[in-house]
Order: structure tokens, then sequence, then C-alpha cells
């Protein structure tokens, strides 16, 4: 005998969140596309020489995800596979969004553009954006 645990508020929860995330306050700040069925989760950390974004992309490798800097705004795009299920599933529970996903950040005037890198590990995708050097400000002498 299979234990079904009956949740009669699992429709509505799932028409509540789809419905929700046209009207998502976090999704507000421009970030995530409108046609991406997800995004990802970031931490971005600012250093002294750098910014550091963190983004959770389990399920997805590293190397198909578009990373682009373009006019002072980076961008990753990619997609994370919805997994089949065969015929023979009695029950399944979904919480993993799959699908499309898009992010997009503006980047102040001061970071190098040609040298960010980036690299994927156990899920986490980071992106190093390293600062220009500033130029520090220079005596002039005045000469007679």
């Amino acid at each position: 005998m299979t234990a079904l645990r009956f949740n009669p508020w699992a429709t509505q929860r799932d028409w509540f969140n789809e419905f929700s995330k046209y009207f998502d306050v976090a999704g507000q700040d421009g970030s995530s596309g409108a046609t991406a069925d997800w995004a990802p989760p970031v931490d971005i950390e600012e250093y002294k020489d750098k910014f550091v974004i963190y983004a959770d992309v389990p399920g997805v490798d590293p190397s198909s995800i578009d990373i682009t800097l373009e006019k002072g705004v980076l961008t990753l795009t990619g997609a994370r596979e919805q997994r089949v299920s065969g015929d023979d599933v009695q029950s399944r529970r979904a919480e993993r969004a799959s699908g499309r996903f898009f992010r997009r950040f503006a980047l102040p005037d001061t970071v190098d553009g040609d040298s960010v890198s980036a690299s994927g590990k156990n899920g986490v995708l980071e992106i190093v954006i390293p600062k220009r050097a500033q130029a520090q400000p220079r005596r002039i002498a005045v000469h007679h």
C-alpha cells in the first residue's frame, strides 16, 4: 500500500504562486525577465578590488549558462530541464523550478569588463568582476 499525503490546498497554492510571480516585489528590481520561468537566487559581495556574484543553479551545467557583459549590464541566461518521469509514477510532488532563467545586473563604471571570469562548482556559479585601478590624485607643481 502506498502512503499518499492528502493536501487539499495544493492546487490553490500552485495557482497563487504562479499568479504571484507577476506581482512579486523581489522581482521588481529588473534583474529577472518576464519571460523567464525562474530566477536563480544570488549573493553579491563587494571587496576593495572586485565584486563576486554567487548564483545557485543546481542541476544546470555551468558551461551551458550564457554570461554576457554589455554596456555595463551583466546578464545570465540558461535553462534547467524538467525531469521526465515514467508512466509508472503514482504520486509526484514538484517544487524545483525548471525552464529558462534570466538575471540581469547593472554594474558600476569602476568594473574592469575585460577581466570578468566565471566558474561553477557544486551547483553554484561564481562570477568574479574585478574593479579597475582607480586613478590616484597627484600633486601638480606650479613653476615660476
